[in-house]
């Protein structure tokens, strides 16, 4: 599969200046599970800006 980077980074929300994955979903997705986290595309804007990527902040976030 291709990837669609210009199109992905549209759309993508992190703001760690310094993620060599921004625009690569299918990396970005695999590198935070394999470090028991979430991407930052899955938090609020508020939230994400803290880059807490944890299971425990994202229900928090969305008062799971």
């Amino acid at each position: 599969m291709e990837c669609r980077k210009k199109e992905n980074l549209k759309n993508c929300t992190c703001t760690y200046a310094g993620c060599d994955k921004t625009g690569m979903c299918c990396e970005c997705i695999a590198y935070h599970l394999s470090a028991r986290q979430l991407p930052g595309c899955c938090f609020p804007p508020e939230v994400e800006k803290t880059y807490d990527r944890s299971f425990r902040a994202f229900a928090k976030a969305w008062k799971l």
